[in-house]
């Protein structure tokens, strides 16, 4: 029969605590938060939508709290999540076709990710505000 470790030194599991965060592993888990972020936005844009078929009285109430610096907030933060999740797919399907897997290209690319979808958010908030 074998021996049994009686004083419990058995190996970890590999988790967040042990490896090292590289930006590849941050930008997987930011797709995956802001993909369940998007579900919440979905339900915001549903409910502008329904106000906008109930009539104008309601339509002006969520208008209103969409308006507000929270609401406005909330939405920015939707249109990141919307513009990060994108990106985050459109680098997902060329790691599907095989392309950009080497170590540096991945790294250069997650942080393009971030930065382009910065750049896509505030140029969509920019180009919002210009127009209205």
């Amino acid at each position: 029969m074998a021996q049994s470790d009686i004083r419990g030194n058995r190996p970890l599991s590999p988790h967040l605590q042990i490896y090292k965060p590289i930006p590849t592993m941050v930008m997987s888990i930011l797709h995956r938060i802001t993909g369940a972020a998007l579900y919440f936005g979905t339900l915001l844009v549903a409910w502008w939508l329904i106000a906008a078929a109930t009539g104008s009285a309601y339509f002006d109430f969520v208008s209103t709290i969409y308006g507000s610096w929270f609401g406005r907030l909330v939405l920015f933060g939707y249109t990141w999540a919307l513009m990060h999740h994108m990106l985050g797919g459109l680098r997902h399907f060329a790691w599907d076709m095989g392309k950009l897997f080497d170590k540096h290209t991945a790294t250069r690319l997650a942080w393009a990710t971030l930065a382009g979808s910065l750049v896509l958010t505030l140029l969509i908030w920019i180009v919002g505000y210009a127009v209205r």
